[in-house]
């Protein structure tokens, strides 16, 4: 049986929302707590969180505490920072893979994070990424044998571009939702419109 982990990176600033992003109210409920709801609710049992910016208020409004907490100080250097941090954590357990997800895309459901996860059942040794909007993202699952690649991340792309470096080897699962981060006021009150 694979072991993943799912990894929720809530670190940022959002810096162009003006305002706590992870805590913006969502379907009775804040965009990260949706998130982690969405992150329990499939079949992986293991889930983190990546805190930085804000930690203590989020914390504080965490409902939930069956979420692991892992903070990353350097998160104003950029995503790649908290993935970092996450993979860093993740290698004194025994996991096969990690799903990596944004806590800022609504979208994501916990049936599509089981659509993932069975592709990667499937096709172990394979990096399973979302394709939406003809690019390609996360959710991802990496396999064990990325995770030294991962450590080597720099910047504020998160895992992009090593995507498509890796391109031959990352399996691509379409989407139906539109999977699009809520990174601004304007973002958000489209959201809350659909």
């Amino acid at each position: 049986m694979q072991k993943t982990a799912i990894l929720i990176l809530a670190a940022g600033s959002a810096s162009r929302m003006g305002k706590t992003k992870q805590l913006l109210p969502y379907k009775n409920t804040t965009l990260l707590e949706w998130t982690i709801e969405q992150a329990q609710k499939s079949v992986v049992k293991n889930v983190f969180c990546v805190l930085g910016a804000n930690k203590d208020a989020i914390e504080k409004q965490l409902s939930t505490k069956t979420v692991e907490v892992i903070y990353n100080p350097n998160y104003k250097n950029g995503l790649s920072t908290s993935i970092v941090k996450g993979i860093e954590f993740l290698l004194n357990y025994n996991f096969d893979s990690v799903l990596i997800m944004l806590a800022d895309q609504p979208h994501v459901t916990s049936e599509y994070l089981n659509s993932l996860i069975e592709v990667s059942k499937n096709n172990p040794s394979n990096i399973i990424a979302s394709s939406y909007q003809g690019s390609v993202g996360v959710p991802t699952i990496f396999p064990k044998n990325y995770f030294n690649d991962l450590l080597d991340l720099k910047g504020d792309k998160g895992a992009k571009n090593f995507l498509l470096q890796q391109n031959n080897n990352v399996i691509k699962v379409n989407s139906t939702q539109n999977l699009l981060d809520i990174d601004t006021p304007e973002d958000y009150q489209h959201l809350l419109k659909q």
